[in-house]
C-alpha cells in the first residue's frame, strides 16, 4: 500500500480565521425609519445570537426606511442599497 493511503489523513484549521454572523439587508426591513441597527438591536431582534462576535451585514433583498447601521463589515452592494435609502454606515 502507497505511503500517502497509510498515513492518517488531518485537514488544516486556520486559527486566524474569522467567523461573522450573516444579516442580509431584507432582514433589516422590522426596523423603523431612522432606527440605529448595532449588534445589540440585532440581538434583540433575534437575527443574531448573543454569542456572536461579528457581523456582517449583506445586500441581499432591498431596505426602504433609512437606517444608521453600526457593524463590523458591510457588503458592497448593501452599502449602497443602504445609503440610497438614505441611510448611513458606521464600522
Amino acid at each position: 500500500m502507497p505511503l500517502q493511503r497509510r498515513l492518517p489523513k488531518r485537514g488544516f484549521n486556520n486559527i486566524f480565521k474569522k467567523q461573522y454572523a450573516i444579516v442580509n439587508i431584507q432582514d433589516l426591513e422590522r426596523f423603523e425609519a431612522g432606527a440605529k441597527v448595532d449588534k445589540q438591536a440585532l440581538v434583540a431582534a433575534g437575527l443574531v445570537s448573543q454569542n456572536d462576535t461579528l457581523v456582517k451585514i449583506l445586500g441581499n433583498g432591498e431596505v426602504k426606511n433609512a437606517l444608521t447601521v453600526s457593524v463590523d463589515k458591510v457588503s458592497g452592494s448593501a452599502r449602497q442599497k443602504i445609503e440610497a435609502a438614505g441611510g448611513k454606515i458606521e464600522e
